[in-house]
């Protein structure tokens, strides 16, 4: 009898030591998160419709904190220039120095140096632009345009500023990589028309295993929190089942 109960008393302290451990490893994990994403990634609310279907108006988005030199072509990034104005502004990068940008072919699609490009985030199935242009990106320079092309003011209203309408690499402060809010977590995928490219295009930064790491912490700071009164919960029934047994064996 006393065994049984020695037994018993190692397994309640076994578990109190491993519910402790899930707890503690829990927090590391869901605190250390949060750091590690604020240190990475800053949110942003998108102020106009020029980015839909993709972002819309009001949305708030998650931007990986990147150097303007680590930027690819599909990109949508945050940048803030002093000729566009002196709010953060968020749009997609279609060309890069040396790029030639145009709008548009026969068939109404943009064309980069010369090739079509195929835009399924494009707000409309018409022409990639409603008004034509043509225009050559600058060394160290990015040509940026909204998705929603009717409604976006970007690199095609700034032609005549100088530059032809680019935006230097420094001007960019992030790249988005997912719709934070409305709270379905969009995460941006790269546009297949610029992995052939040269340069081809970026990789996602590690929101997803941020996110993770915050449930799968999450999950074990409740699962061990709540080893304690579970355990106890059991252990009264335990005893009440064994007072019954002996009562019914006439003890």
């Amino acid at each position: 009898m006393s065994g049984a109960r020695q037994v018993r008393g190692g397994d309640k302290g076994l578990g109190s030591v491993l519910s402790g451990v899930a707890v503690a490893v829990g927090c590391v994990l869901f605190l250390g998160s949060f750091v590690w994403g604020a240190l990475l990634y800053k949110p942003y609310t998108v102020p106009t419709d020029s980015m839909a279907p993709t972002i819309g108006q009001g949305d708030r988005v998650m931007a990986q904190r990147i150097d303007g030199d680590e930027v690819r072509r599909g990109d949508v990034v945050v940048f803030k220039d002093s000729l566009w104005g002196d709010l953060p502004m968020v749009k997609r990068v279609v060309g890069v120095g040396g790029d030639t940008v145009a709008c548009c072919d026969k068939k109404g699609r943009l064309t980069l140096n010369g090739k079509p490009l195929d835009e399924p985030y494009l707000h409309t199935k018409g022409p990639a632009s409603p008004t034509l242009f043509s225009a050559t990106v600058p060394k160290g320079k990015l040509f940026l345009l909204g998705d929603h092309r009717s409604d976006s003011l970007d690199s095609r209203e700034h032609l005549s500023d100088g530059g032809d309408g680019a935006v230097p690499r420094g001007a960019v402060s992030g790249r988005v990589d997912a719709r934070a809010w409305p709270p379905d977590l969009g995460m941006l995928e790269r546009p297949e028309a610029f992995k052939a490219l040269p340069g081809g295009v970026s990789q996602p930064g590690p929101l997803r295993l941020i996110l993770i790491s915050a449930v799968v912490g999450a999950v074990l700071i409740l699962g061990g929190a709540a080893y304690g009164p579970v355990a106890r919960r059991m252990g009264r029934r335990g005893k009440r089942g064994g007072k019954q047994a002996e009562v019914a064996a006439g003890v």
